[in-house]
């Protein structure tokens, strides 16, 4: 399975990276904007995009996938966040995620989130 991750903070970038090549995946490229993000998922075509809300451009995760969508890009979605709020959870809803994480994550939800995407 062929991941892409969209985290702006580098250390949890890494640190996704290390889970999901534990868990046997491939991660294909990380970015840390919602421009980035889009550009990435057209040329790389992930299997999986574990993606971050808040990101260092104007545009953040749940707008990045939605641009996708009207693309008709389907790549499934495991938001990470460290916001749980209602609003953006409601807003996510709108892309078909496949979860919504709310940080800090462990490698044994991870990993039971990502097994979700290959059943």
């Amino acid at each position: 399975m062929d991941v892409l991750i969209v985290e702006d903070d580098k250390v949890l970038s890494l640190l996704l990276s290390k889970m999901v090549d534990k868990f046997g995946a491939n991660v294909v490229g990380t970015c840390v904007a919602g421009r980035e993000a889009i550009t990435k998922v057209i040329e790389l075509a992930p299997d999986l995009i574990l993606m971050d809300i808040m990101l260092e451009d104007d545009i953040d995760g749940i707008d990045a996938i939605l641009k996708l969508r009207e693309e008709n890009i389907q790549v499934p979605v495991i938001f990470i966040t460290g916001n749980s709020d209602s609003y953006n959870r409601e807003r996510a809803k709108k892309t078909n995620y496949i979860d919504y994480l709310v940080k800090p994550i462990s490698f044994d939800l991870l990993k039971e989130t990502m097994n979700k995407v290959k059943a």
